[in-house]
């Protein structure tokens, strides 16, 4: 079986890399410590298809080292040490460039075996990973190597990668394309910035649309369309990339932007995360409109009450509702900076006894320097209101609570301002 398209071309120098012209564009760092021929420990972070394994391999042609590939996945203990035996072999005379793909599958032990060769020089070292290193890697490490995040590949220089790919597959099979308008743009936006999913597209096309009497492949953009739906699709449940997007989805409708908003309910949904999509939904309404509008709570429960009952893909319907409704309300977060402010008092030991009014006892003992409970009931005074000492004499007079600039809250201060007789409150 052949390899497919995207490994059978890859990129052979560093101009021929798609993108990451941040880190390999004239006069970039990564460019230049490789053209130095001096190498640090690297760890190369970011999505997949995004050329990380390819650089890897020009780097060790350019700088003359012996590459291994292990990936973290798959490799052990056994391994390394099968890397190590051939250091000052004939094999590796300029030493070893080792590169280690998804190094967040290895466990702490198995990455502390590096340490002693990486330090001494003897390994080079080029991790890899599609989660944050910070999280997911060794301290030790980490404080060794240099980090270089690779980003998505826009579609605009997707574009040229997917005209080559057209023309290297053209030329291996002898085969001569039709190719509709459009085509090239849509692999390369449908890819979701993954230039090697954009060129093995290009190779599911070909494939899939045989010659005319002619010999002419016609490469239609329907069966492009046919063949690349949902690949732009990024997520993983467990990975950055779904935490990425359940916090642009909240941050959308904190910040009142309904179309960011449904772009981002549309990818949760469009990945089968309604449980995602419904909590956070709830969560914002309570910590980012909250007061503000506290009819909002029940109205997005209801929505997503509905949302579980019917299930995809009519859950998108109710959700639809309540985000535009969250995102296009009055916000506050008052209520979230109180109980976050109590939970401070509470953590940090600052609570003390109940006062002796608010206990749920009646008697008194010999000692009590005060007779009977004194509990003042609110709903036996004018307004429904005494008063009287709440918090603990530790906490006496804190303020946890201030009233939001809305026109709900407001409201209440101004009611509660004319029952105490205060001016402010």
């Amino acid at each position: 079986m052949s390899a497919p398209l995207a490994q059978r071309m890859r990129p052979q120098t560093i101009d021929d890399i798609v993108g990451q012209r941040h880190l390999l564009g004239e006069g970039k760092p990564l460019r230049n410590i490789i053209l130095s021929g001096e190498l640090p420990n690297m760890v190369f972070y970011g999505p997949s298809g995004v050329g990380k394994t390819t650089l890897a391999s020009i780097i060790a042609k350019t700088t003359d080292r012996h590459l291994v590939k292990l990936n973290g996945t798959s490799a052990s203990t056994a391994d390394i040490k099968d890397v190590v035996a051939k250091l000052n072999t004939f094999v590796a005379p300029n030493g070893i460039l080792l590169y280690l793909d998804e190094i967040q599958y290895f466990n702490k032990k198995q990455q502390q075996t590096l340490l002693e060769y990486i330090e001494n020089g003897d390994i080079t070292l080029i991790a890899s990973t599609t989660e944050n290193p910070y999280f997911y890697i060794y301290n030790a490490i980490l404080s060794r190597s240099t980090v270089f995040e690779f980003k998505f590949v826009s579609a605009e220089d997707v574009i040229p990668a997917v005209k080559r790919a057209f023309d290297y597959i053209g030329t291996e099979r002898h085969e001569t394309y039709d190719i509709e308008d459009g085509v090239f743009e849509h692999i390369a936006n449908a890819c979701g910035g993954d230039v090697r999913k954009a060129i093995n597209s290009v190779e599911l096309c070909v494939l899939s649309s045989p010659a005319d009497e002619s010999g002419v492949c016609k490469i239609t953009l329907q069966r492009a369309q046919e063949l690349t739906q949902r690949s732009a699709m990024r997520y993983d449940r467990e990975g950055d990339e779904h935490y990425d997007i359940i916090s642009a989805y909240q941050k959308s409708m904190r910040g009142s932007d309904p179309d960011a908003a449904l772009h981002y309910l549309a990818r949760l949904l469009e990945a089968g995360d309604l449980p995602s999509a419904c909590r956070r939904l709830m969560v914002c309404a309570c910590e980012d409109v909250g007061l503000a509008y506290p009819q909002i709570i029940p109205i997005v429960k209801a929505a997503v009450d509905a949302a579980n009952m019917v299930g995809l893909p009519e859950a998108r319907l109710p959700l639809a509702d309540a985000v535009i409704l969250v995102a296009t309300s009055p916000k506050s977060n008052s209520a979230h900076d109180a109980i976050n402010a109590a939970i401070a008092d509470v953590q940090a030991g600052r609570t003390g006894p109940i006062p002796r009014q608010l206990q749920n006892k009646h008697y008194d003992g010999e000692d009590a320097l005060v007779k009977g409970q004194n509990y003042k009931y609110a709903h036996d005074y004018p307004n429904h209101w005494v008063e009287q000492q709440y918090l603990p004499d530790v906490l006496k007079n804190t303020k946890y609570y201030t009233f939001g600039e809305n026109k709900n809250e407001q409201a209440s201060r101004a009611y509660w301002a004319r029952i105490k007789g205060e001016e402010n409150v």
